[in-house]
């Protein structure tokens, strides 16, 4: 079933200072326990029903805050959160993802930075303050570049962002814009080494005459900070504009996905990868389709998904052959000729595609539908919804002002029951995979109140309009939500809306 949400709202920052950030606390909001909750349609009652806890802004220049101030009394004002909203282009939230235990949150915008949110780890215990998130670490992950050769400008856009598994106290991650991926080391020091015997406390070197006693350096308390470094940086391998990025399974290999090609690299390895998909003919007139998105089997380490431009996919097999040329299993719906128009491959093109946890669907999204397949049948799809059916009236308008080329991201819940996208007028959707039910909701600032629930929404097709009711033709194609996330375990789901950004999570009664 089907359920209001509550909001946590958050925007990225203008600036953010290199490796560093103080940690400000954004807030409290509460999260539940255990396995995810049912959805339910009911709107303000009920188990599983989801509430407005309080919606936060992070300042966008976060330098503002007075840095003589004590590290643990650097709260973000909410007044001045309200008054100062500072966007720019470089502010438009590009991607967002959860970690694997979805204590951490990440976010990369156009201006090639990423920010991570992390769970206040003392409020777990404290039923309504569950959950609680603190601003964790932000840095300058990628800036814009020239490639002399090609006189082309390389932006430093956040293209997508994925989480290895923690294996210590460090994280770790991947970051990448159109040509470059690099790997971030995320970590925390409390601790700084003093009594140096070449070097003074300022870290200049000492006259070794002056030296007369050998000392053994400590190490001293000091603030905590959280440090990202570059690990590794894998660059030079892709003509072509990086789309996707997938880690496998065994965690020792990644794979990057351009228009033509797909790369899968070792992270121990800098300088060389191995092409797995290559469909560039050798006459580029020749050209009929692009791949679009990629993804790895979350269980078995040979196989992969990738879709295309035409509406296909295929999964293939790496243990076949070194070059997946050929692939294992084709997907692709059968179009109906009566449905024929000239907007028709434009919109069966898919833009997002993702395997369920348990790796037996695969779930696309197209430009008006999400549709799950089943590993076993590939000649149609077991389950099609429909997110904006009412938008096939207006594919000429959305062509010309470009819209129709938005790219639609698609996520599972941790249980793959519920699978949620992304539509306009900053509305989202929801849709139930077991009682068949789905709503509509609306991430907006101006509805958010604290403890509110988040009421569904309804689009007027034509005739007379209700009152709880939007025309087709009020939607706001400026506002539309791109890029989703869905908690790994349990309801809390993070909606990136251009420069903002908003946590929903389900009601604790």
């Amino acid at each position: 079933m089907l359920l209001s949400l509550p909001a946590l709202h958050l925007q990225t920052s203008e600036y953010h200072p290199l490796f560093q950030l103080p940690h400000g606390r954004l807030g409290p909001w509460c999260s539940p326990t255990g396995s995810p909750a049912p959805l339910s349609c009911e709107t303000g009652c009920g188990e599983g029903s989801w509430i407005l806890v309080c919606r936060l802004l992070v300042p966008t220049q976060v330098s503002l805050l007075s840095m003589e101030e004590d590290i643990d009394t650097r709260k973000i004002n909410n007044s001045f959160l309200r008054d100062h909203s500072y966007a720019t282009e470089a502010d438009i939230i590009s991607t967002v993802e959860f970690n694997h235990t979805g204590e951490l949150l990440a976010t990369g915008d156009k201006g090639g930075r990423v920010v991570i949110f992390q769970r206040e780890q003392e409020s777990k215990n404290q039923v309504h303050r569950r959950g609680e998130y603190n601003v964790y670490s932000t840095f300058q992950s990628h800036e814009p570049e020239f490639d002399y050769l090609k006189s082309l400008e390389i932006e430093e856009k956040i293209n997508k962002i994925r989480w290895l598994p923690q294996q210590n106290a460090a994280y770790f991650l991947l970051s990448t814009n159109d040509k470059t991926v690099k790997l971030w080391k995320v970590s925390e020091r409390d601790k700084r080494p003093e009594g140096y015997n070449l070097k003074d406390e300022e870290g200049r070197l000492r006259d070794p005459a002056t030296i007369t006693t050998l000392r053994v350096p400590v190490l001293r308390p000091m603030d905590l900070m959280v440090e990202a470094t570059p690990r590794r940086v894998f660059a030079n391998a892709h003509t072509y504009h990086i789309n996707s990025i997938s880690v496998n399974s065994d965690y020792e290999t990644y794979m990057s996905a351009d228009d033509l090609r797909i790369n899968l690299w070792n992270f121990e390895i800098t300088n060389q990868s191995f092409n797995i998909v290559d469909i560039k003919p050798a006459n580029m007139e020749e050209l009929t389709e692009v791949i679009t998105a990629a993804e790895f089997h979350p269980h078995h380490c040979n196989s992969f998904v990738y879709s295309s431009s035409k509406g296909t996919i295929r999964l293939c097999d790496m243990r076949a052959s070194a070059l997946c040329d050929r692939h294992s299993k084709f997907f692709e719906e059968p179009e109906d000729p009566s449905n024929r128009s000239f907007f028709s491959e434009i919109i069966s093109s898919i833009s997002d595609v993702k395997f369920s946890h348990s790796g037996r669907y695969i779930m696309t999204r197209d430009y008006l539908t999400v549709k799950v397949w089943d590993l076993n049948m590939e000649n149609r799809p077991i389950e099609t919804y429909q997110v904006h059916d009412y938008l096939r009236s207006k594919l000429c308008s959305l062509y010309e002002n470009d819209c129709i080329f938005d790219k639609f991201e698609c996520v599972w819940n941790g249980s793959d029951s519920v699978i949620m996208t992304g539509s306009y007028n900053n509305f989202f959707r929801m849709f139930d995979r077991n009682t068949k039910r789905d709503v509509t909701l609306e991430a907006s600032r101006e509805n958010s109140k604290p403890r509110a629930i988040l009421k569904p929404r309804k689009v007027c097709v034509g005739g007379k309009r209700r009152k709880d009711e939007i025309s087709v033709d009020s939607l706001d194609f400026s506002k539309k939500i791109l890029h989703t996330a869905w908690h790994p375990s349990e309801n809390i789901i993070a909606v990136a809306a251009t420069n903002n950004l908003y946590i929903f999570q389900d009601k604790v009664n």
